[in-house]
C-alpha cells in the first residue's frame, strides 16, 4: 500500500534526512519526500500497520529534524 502525506520541513537538506530515517523505519517498504511539493510518499511492507508505522516514522524524523512535521 502506498499512502502520501503533507510535511512541514524548512529546507531540502532537512526534507533528505527526513527521507532516510523514514526509510529506515521498520514497516516502510519506500519513502520519497519532495520538498518543493511538501510530501512524503510512503510505500509499506505488506500487512504493515499504516497508523503505527507512520506514528514511528515521525518519531524517528524528529530524532534527525526536530522542527520538522508529518500531517497524519
Amino acid at each position: 500500500m502506498k499512502k502520501t502525506y503533507k510535511i512541514d520541513v524548512d529546507c531540502a537538506n532537512c526534507a533528505n534526512k527526513m527521507e532516510e530515517a523514514a526509510n529506515n523505519t521498520a514497516g516502510v517498504a519506500n519513502a520519497v519526500v519532495n520538498f518543493m511539493a511538501l510530501k512524503m510518499s510512503v510505500e509499506f511492507e505488506d500487512g504493515a500497520d499504516t497508523k503505527s508505522v507512520m506514528e514511528e516514522v515521525l518519531k524517528n524524523c524528529k530524532k534527525v529534524e526536530d522542527d520538522c512535521e508529518i500531517f497524519l
